[in-house]
């Protein structure tokens, strides 16, 4: 007789169940573990030449920034020849008369001394080979180099085709940097300048701000860092094994990230980062994502869409994060036009109508004029030297940027001890006035640089930034209506059209 198969039992219709869900959820599991370790290890990957790409493009950056600085020093060092006196004297011809070299002396010293105030020398001078000088040579700097004043720094003499160097850590001095030019056999031209002033050029970025900034000479001692107490050391092992023999390189281990450019003679601007702050918060993040994995193996579809979203948006969260923006427009030292309508936007929001605020908007007269005549190199001189003229006019209160070529804008934030504000502001434009007025351009000081102004007042003419802008610009306008070279508040610019 033939017998019935036998049927499943309950039991083992759940442990079948059972097997399933073990089944899938062990394959998801799995499946979505494998996933996790990819991305997580493509999120490394991501990361790591992100950073390195910014770090390498700062680097760059701030080789440029220090080229350009080497530069205009060496600029500011051919103005000393304007004078003829600079270059046909010589102290040491023994047939000079007295009297005659005394004036000729005090002729190049005020020629040296006008050039000195352009920026914060230690020294701006002349030494002769007798170790007479002329102009501002620092005690300091006599004593360092004694009775072999001359003949050191003519040793610091490294291009003989310019007739010039560089040259830093004298006698283990590293705390000041020399720039030395042959006027002829028996003089030298000496500039100096403390390496604290390197502090602008190598500006880090917020984003960026556990990065170490140095500057090194080719035995890789520290000229400047981002750590003043390692000025003057060598640079640290663990960083110079990775950029030693290397005058462009990007190196990441898992122990840095390390950036080598060369610039100016034999020096090496170095940018170094642990790797491990670099994939800090990816690191907080990596339990998360697992856990995250998990619940979607049990949830299945929907935890595993989430979770793609979730992963996605920590990676992004991170190279945003590491986006650098420049706030410091590099020729003139203050703000760019982005970070001055951000910070100003920003100040302006947050601030009651009881406060004092104005905004001046400021455009240079006649400056096409100066970049035809005399160059665009002359001409970035000339805006350069506006934004010392707008730092000195202003305090360090008040908001400064460049957002034009030749177009500045200040948000005054500072008040009067006493006084009505308005005045004030008309003070200030006052100044600024004849700030410029005082300027010329050329070695025959035929083009006057002057400015034309306006200026808004919050809450007066506006509580925003575009309202107030607006508002000094059409007073602006009326400035230069009125011919230039003044200034306009915004309710003297209502009354004349009215």
């Amino acid at each position: 007789m033939k017998q019935n198969p036998k049927k499943p039992s309950l039991k083992e219709i759940r442990r079948f169940k059972y097997i399933m869900i073990i089944g899938y959820t062990v394959i998801v599991v799995v499946a979505i573990t494998f996933i996790s370790l990819l991305a997580v290890q493509k999120t490394d990957q991501v990361l790591k030449n992100k950073v390195s790409t910014l770090t390498s493009s700062l680097n760059v950056q701030m080789k440029l920034n220090m080229d350009s600085y080497l530069k205009r020093m060496e600029t500011i060092g051919t103005l000393a020849f304007a004078a003829e006196e600079t270059y046909t004297y010589d102290a040491t011809d023994p047939n000079n008369d007295e009297y005659e070299a005394l004036n000729t002396e005090n002729v190049i010293s005020d020629k040296l001394y006008s050039l000195c105030i352009m920026e914060n020398f230690v020294d701006y001078g002349i030494v002769y080979r007798n170790n007479h000088t002329v102009g501002k040579i620092s005690n300091g700097t006599v004593s360092l180099f004694g009775d072999k004043m001359f003949e050191e720094f003519e040793n610091m003499i490294s291009r003989q085709r310019t007739k010039d160097g560089w040259a830093a850590g004298y006698q283990d001095n590293f705390k000041r940097i020399y720039y030395v030019k042959r006027i002829h056999d028996n003089a030298l031209l000496i500039i100096s300048f403390y390496t604290s002033e390197l502090e602008s050029v190598f500006d880090n970025p917020e984003t960026m701000s556990d990065m170490e900034i140095r500057l090194t000479n080719q035995d890789y001692n520290i000229l400047y860092s981002s750590e003043p107490d390692e000025i003057g050391i060598p640079l640290p092992e663990d960083i110079a094994k990775r950029v030693k023999e290397n005058s462009g390189a990007t190196v990441m281990d898992n122990d840095y990230l390390v950036t080598v450019t060369g610039c100016g003679d034999d020096w090496y601007v170095i940018c170094s980062i642990p790797t491990k702050i670099i994939l800090n918060e990816k690191n907080e993040m990596q339990f998360y994502i697992y856990a995250v994995a998990f619940i979607a193996a049990i949830l299945s579809a929907v935890i595993a869409g989430i979770f793609s979203i979730r992963i996605t948006q920590p990676v992004e969260g991170i190279v945003a994060s590491l986006d650098t923006k420049a706030h410091i427009d590099q020729l003139t030292g203050i703000l760019n036009k982005r970070s001055f309508e951000e910070y100003t936007e920003n100040r302006l929001m947050t601030a009651s109508k009881e406060e004092q605020h104005a905004l001046i908007l400021l455009d240079v007269d006649n400056f096409k004029g100066v970049n035809d005549t005399l160059g665009h190199a002359y001409g970035d001189e000339v805006l350069s030297n506006i934004g010392r003229i707008l730092r000195k006019t202003f305090t360090s209160e008040d908001f400064l940027g460049r957002v034009g070529g030749d177009e500045f804008c200040v948000l005054v934030n500072s008040v009067p001890d006493k006084g009505d504000y308005e005045t004030y502001i008309c003070e200030k434009c006052d100044a600024l006035c004849e700030a410029f007025r005082n300027n010329y351009t050329g070695d025959d000081r035929k083009y006057k640089i002057s400015a034309s102004m306006g200026a808004a007042v919050f809450a007066k003419h506006g509580t925003d930034f575009q309202t107030l802008y607006h508002a000094a610009d059409k007073a602006l306008y009326t400035s230069k209506k009125r011919g230039k070279d003044t200034y306009t508040l915004a309710q003297q610019e209502a009354d004349q059209d009215a």
